[in-house]
């Protein structure tokens, strides 16, 4: 049985979680793609797919097999059409790893926008807090906001952007509140934190050169997740510290109000993390280069 067959049959029944799903696409008989699983599990010497009636999922060493086949299987792709003088067109699943902060009008228009130029590409998103093993857990890229220094020594990192944070509140909050005039105000008010942040509280310290004000930081709320955070400023809970690309379409519509932007304006940047630069595919590089370009525009705002 030839092998490579095998493995372009194990990678698209890991992508579809469907065994009939793979045959559809490959065109052969369901029976036939069992036959190459087999195959490849022979030769490892391992099960690679859980099966039941119902689903199928990797194996823990299926996961790990997957993570280092794909990439080669899609090079050989690639290398193929070039010879062929065909173009490389992206296709298939990508799968990305992302901050919670990624779920916003601004960045659902980039995704939209990169899905339209290359439609046969799917996006497979997966938002969290959670700091992801690339390989292990199968992921083809990362977008990980953050300081390159805090970056994973073993992984490829290329910048994309400057990620801004400011303080937000929404119209009725202020209106029960007041507005804050400097940092040292903000113990006037609610303040909604977000966890990630080590010591975010150091944010809101008194200016240079001021006598520091007696009281402590009235913190109302704290979460691993800015959307939850976006969700309360907007229901006038308090001032939120939040990326300005997921409270872009907020603010825009008269929503929340963006505080101290003169004096408070915590940046950090994004970066597209992916495990090696051989064998990066089609879809893989094409959508790092989009980003990048998206951002680079202005688009991004």
């Amino acid at each position: 049985m030839d092998t490579l067959t095998s493995l372009r049959t194990f990678c698209l029944v890991a992508e579809l979680r469907s065994f009939s799903g793979a045959a559809g696409r490959s065109g052969i008989s369901a029976a036939m793609v069992s036959k190459h699983v087999a195959h490849l599990e022979r030769r490892v010497g391992t099960r690679l797919l859980n099966r039941t009636s119902r689903r199928v999922s990797l194996t823990e060493t299926g996961a790990l097999y997957l993570a280092r086949v794909r990439p080669m299987i899609e090079a050989l792709d690639e290398v193929e059409a070039e010879i062929g003088n065909v173009a490389v067109l992206p296709r298939g699943t990508l799968r990305i790893a992302a901050p919670v902060w990624m779920a916003s009008g601004v960045m659902a228009r980039a995704f939209a926008a990169y899905q339209a130029r290359f439609p046969e590409v799917c996006l497979d998103l997966h938002l969290g807090g959670r700091m992801v093993n690339m390989v292990e857990d199968g992921f083809d890229l990362a977008l990980r906001a953050t300081r390159a220094d805090q970056l994973d020594s073993g992984l490829f990192a290329r910048p994309l952007a400057d990620i801004r944070f400011h303080l937000f509140a929404a119209p009725s909050y202020l209106e029960q509140a007041g507005t804050p005039d400097s940092r040292t105000a903000l113990l006037d008010h609610a303040l909604l934190l977000y966890s990630g942040v080590g010591n975010a509280e150091r944010l809101f310290a008194p200016e240079a050169g001021t006598a520091p004000r007696r009281g402590t930081i009235n913190i109302r709320m704290r979460s691993e997740n800015e959307t939850m955070l976006l969700l309360a400023a907007l229901e006038g809970t308090g001032i939120a510290l939040l990326p300005d690309h997921l409270a872009a379409d907020d603010v825009a519509a008269g929503k929340l109000i963006r505080l101290l932007s003169d004096q408070l304006d915590f940046t950090t940047v994004l970066h597209a993390v992916y495990p090696s630069r051989r064998h990066l595919s089609a879809k893989v590089r094409t959508f790092i280069d989009f980003l990048g370009a998206w951002f680079a525009a202005g688009s991004g705002v």
